[in-house]
């Protein structure tokens, strides 16, 4: 017979932004009685997620620190005209130790994965074999909503974990390597070097669509491989994805598309950098504000995250601009020139960009100078991210 199931707070989608939010609430209120719903068969998915030391604040670093595989203290860039080694540490989590970590902080039975959700309401889950979950709040993370309510470019990318019969010689992650051929937009490749023979290598556009052929991209990853020279014993794993690049849009219409009144993180709620599509400094943000909020029913919750999504998109228009300038102002092939000038600026500007934190003089340095683009372009391409 269908059950109903009774708790504190029910955490829909246990992907990144869910997985955080109930480790934040069982380490900061131990007596909250959580639920993480995931269709899947476990926490996070298959996916690799990385961050730079300073997308996360000092005080925020107990929640992520359980959750780094990998760690560097240095990473490079190269493009045809710039090769640059940055001292700043980066760090990557992979979702297997997610979902360890989740399964090992909570109950047994507050995972419940392989449930598909049929519907979310501000307090209650109803789940597709009949069950119920009646919670004070839910928290809805599963995932963009109507990607049609905003103006988006995208990120897109497959990655392959490559087991070597030899070791690659890279001695810190190249997080940039465009001087790789310029196919589909802007294109560089991602290597993170996870052992002396174990290397992680993704392919990666910034196209006009999310269009993918993992095969074509995978050959693509095997002839870079070559290049350096790497003799592939075999293929531990791959993934793919494509995450919208924001040049702008109405955030309350995508905030409604996800569920009218229902609280809401991660993607479903627009909280990644409009322009790298990162999710994690929000992610950690978001986790943290849920687990100190003194009111976790439904209407709380709602107003909370709510406000929370709409004053960091408010903020966020910079990097929505320079979004539309990237996709609108430059040409496919000719994307690459943006961020190789933004690699010859400060790292310590470069930091606080990517951790959505940029300064006024920041912006300013940013736009300032002669412009790698058309100026007519660039000036519509500015009236467009006002849309």
């Amino acid at each position: 017979m269908p059950a109903t199931i009774n708790c504190d707070v029910a955490i829909v989608g246990g992907g990144l932004a869910g997985g955080l939010i109930a480790l934040a609430l069982r380490r900061k209120r131990p007596d909250c009685d959580v639920r993480i719903v995931e269709g899947g068969s476990r926490i996070g998915g298959n996916h690799l997620w990385s961050f730079f030391a300073t997308d996360v604040a000092p005080a925020d670093r107990w929640l992520t620190a359980p959750l780094i595989g990998h760690g560097w203290t240095s990473y490079d860039v190269a493009f045809p005209a710039v090769s640059r080694t940055l001292r700043t540490g980066y760090y990557s989590i992979e979702s297997r130790r997610l979902d360890q970590v989740v399964r090992a902080e909570l109950p047994a039975h507050a995972v419940m994965t392989r449930r598909k959700v049929l519907a979310a309401s501000p307090t209650a889950v109803v789940l597709s074999d009949g069950d119920r979950i009646e919670a004070k709040g839910v928290i809805d993370c599963r995932g963009p909503a109507d990607l049609a309510a905003l103006h988006c470019g995208w990120q897109k990318f497959h990655g392959r974990e490559l087991a070597l019969a030899e070791a690659h010689g890279l001695a810190r992650p190249k997080l940039m390597d465009a001087t790789v051929e310029q196919l589909d937009g802007y294109r560089f490749v991602y290597a993170l070097p996870f052992s002396p023979t174990c290397a992680f290598v993704e392919d990666t556009y910034y196209s006009d669509t999310p269009d993918l052929d993992p095969a074509l991209l995978g050959m693509r990853i095997a002839a870079y491989a070559d290049a350096q020279g790497w003799q592939v014993d075999h293929v531990v794993r791959e993934e793919s994805g494509a995450l919208p690049v924001v040049m702008g849009g109405d955030f309350e219409a995508y905030w409604q598309a996800g569920g009218n009144k229902v609280a809401k993180a991660g993607g479903r709620a627009g909280l990644f950098h409009p322009l790298t599509s990162y999710a994690l400094p929000d992610a950690v943000r978001t986790a943290t504000l849920v687990a100190a909020a003194s009111d976790l029913g439904g209407a709380a919750l709602h107003r909370l995250l709510h406000d929370f999504a709409r004053s960091t998109w408010r903020r966020r228009h910079f990097y929505r601009m320079l979004a539309a300038m990237l996709f609108k102002a430059a040409e496919p092939t000719e994307r690459y020139r943006i961020l190789q000038r933004f690699y010859r600026l400060d790292p310590q500007l470069i930091g606080r960009f990517y951790a959505g934190h940029s300064t006024l003089f920041d912006r300013l340095r940013l736009v300032s100078g002669k412009p790698p683009v058309p100026v007519g372009r660039a000036v519509s391409a500015i009236r467009e991210s006002f849309r």
